[in-house]
Order: C-alpha cells, then structure tokens, then sequence
C-alpha cells in the first residue's frame, strides 16, 4: 500500500519505449485518484510525468502503443536525412494540439510540482526545470528531457543546449530527497532488479561534440554514475525507505524498434503490479 503526504515524491526513470511500463503504473494510479505532491521524470519518464500530471489516463499509451506505430515518430531514414530520429512537427505539435490534445490547462493548475530533467550540454550537469505558465517553454523543456545524444540535435532552454537528462541524472531520487521530499519515495524503474549498465567509452561523443568537453565527459561516465544510482536505490529499498516498481518479468523491449504487442505485454505488467501494490 502507498501512503502519501506532503513530502511524498515519484521519481520516474526513462529508458525510450521501456517507458511503456511506467505508464502502466501511472494510469494504475489515476485510475486509484493517486496524486504525488511532487514528481519528477527523465526522459521517457518526463513525457510520462506530463501525461500523468495532465490527469489523461490512457493518453501516453495512445501514443505508444497505436499512434506511434501509425505515423512513424522515429525513423532511421529521418535520422540520416534530417539529424533528428524523432519527428518533432508531429510529437509536438500534431500529437500535442490535434491528434491528442495535451490539457495545457489542467497541467498547469494541478498543484503537484513537477520537474523535467536535462543535461547542460555545456557543463555536462543535469538541470531541473519548472514550467507552468509558458506554453512555449514547457514544451521546449518536455523536448529537451528525451533528446538522445547522437540521435536528435541539442535543444536551447534560456539560451543554453540541452540534451537528455539521463546523461546526467537518470534516477533522480537524490534531486528530490535535497529539496524536502523524503517521505517514503516511490521509484519507477525501467529495468529488472540488478541490472547494471556497461561499460561504453562513448568513442563517437568527442567526434560528435568536439565543442562540448563536458558533455563528452558526462558521457564517458553515464555508466558509473547510472550504477551507482542503482545501488543507491537498492540499498534504500532493502531498508525499506521507499517503495521501487520494476519490470519483474525478463524485459523483451528496447529502448526503440519494438513490436505493439511488446509494449502492450509490459504496460500491462506496470498496470498489475501497481495495482497489486495499492490493493495490499
């Protein structure tokens, strides 16, 4: 059972399509009138976030699980042509205003906190932002949060390049419990227990961004920073400290390129262990 006060915090990992499980846990919770005072979201896990703080139960599996199947919003071929794997025009802005209207309105009157997570290209940092009065940022941040290096150009928020926020910060529990929100935190992870990221000296990052030092060096380390999170989130869940949701079962997705009935096998096991979660 999850108890919630007002130093309660959800803290979302990303992981690209293997994000679908998170939003098997969050329209869990919407279906249970679970609200977190405080929420934060990388990546994938930002785009949930949005969708989960919106109050549009089913939105983000729209998306996932039928919508971006039908209009190709990742392409290899886009990749090559255009620098960008994503297609932007139609995540946000065809998805967003008239395929499946995002409620800008009910986002940004929900008193929850909800902070985005992305890297500073230019110091390698993670950067947390706030946006609930202007349109035009809010989505240029809700950009930045997934935009994978290599994949996707860098996005400007107040006049600084961003990419993903999982360079830099890919758990951020630590984010939350610095600004007060200590009260048993409940963790979305994307990957089964002990899972533990390679090492990957990330050759191609000082040909791609000979410009940014940092960020290449933020890259090299990923791995030591994402394991060290893992361990950190263990030990707190041994201890009984917070509450982790996790794939169970051995996951079949990756973080593209995956098949509807994948996606559809991990929503449903997100949806079930919360559910069994908050009915025990």
């Amino acid at each position: 059972m999850i108890s919630i006060s007002e130093q309660t915090p959800l803290i979302l990992e990303g992981g690209g399509d293997r994000g679908v499980f998170t939003t098997g846990v969050l329209d869990c919770f919407l279906d249970h009138k679970l609200m977190f005072p405080y929420v934060i979201g990388v990546s994938a896990g930002g785009y949930n976030a949005v969708s989960y703080l919106s109050k549009q139960r089913g939105r983000q599996k729209k998306i996932s699980l039928e919508l971006a199947f039908h209009y190709k919003t990742a392409s290899l071929k886009k990749w090559v042509l255009t620098g960008n794997l994503l297609d932007d025009k139609l995540l946000f802005e065809d998805f967003t205003e008239q395929i499946i209207p995002f409620d800008y309105q009910t986002f940004f009157d929900n008193p929850s906190v909800c902070e985005l997570v992305t890297t500073n290209c230019l110091t390698g940092e993670a950067s947390y932002f706030q946006e609930k009065r202007n349109k035009k940022r809010f989505i240029e941040i809700t950009k930045a949060t997934g935009r994978l290096p290599f994949a996707s150009p860098m996005v400007m928020i107040d006049d600084t390049p961003m990419l993903d926020g999982g360079i830099s910060d890919s758990i951020p529990l630590q984010r939350a419990m610095h600004l007060g929100f200590t009260d048993h935190p409940v963790v979305v992870l994307t990957r089964n227990k002990g899972y533990r990221k390679p090492p990957n000296a990330y050759k191609l990052a000082k040909l791609f961004y000979h410009k940014y030092p940092k960020l290449t060096q933020a890259l090299a380390n990923r791995y030591k920073m994402y394991n060290k999170q893992l361990e950190l989130v263990e030990r707190l869940e041994e201890e009984d400290k917070i509450t982790v949701l996790r794939p169970q079962k051995k996951i079949h997705v990756e973080r593209i390129n995956n098949t509807a009935e994948a996606l559809s096998t991990l929503y449903q096991e997100g949806y079930s262990l919360a559910s069994t979660l908050l009915n025990t």
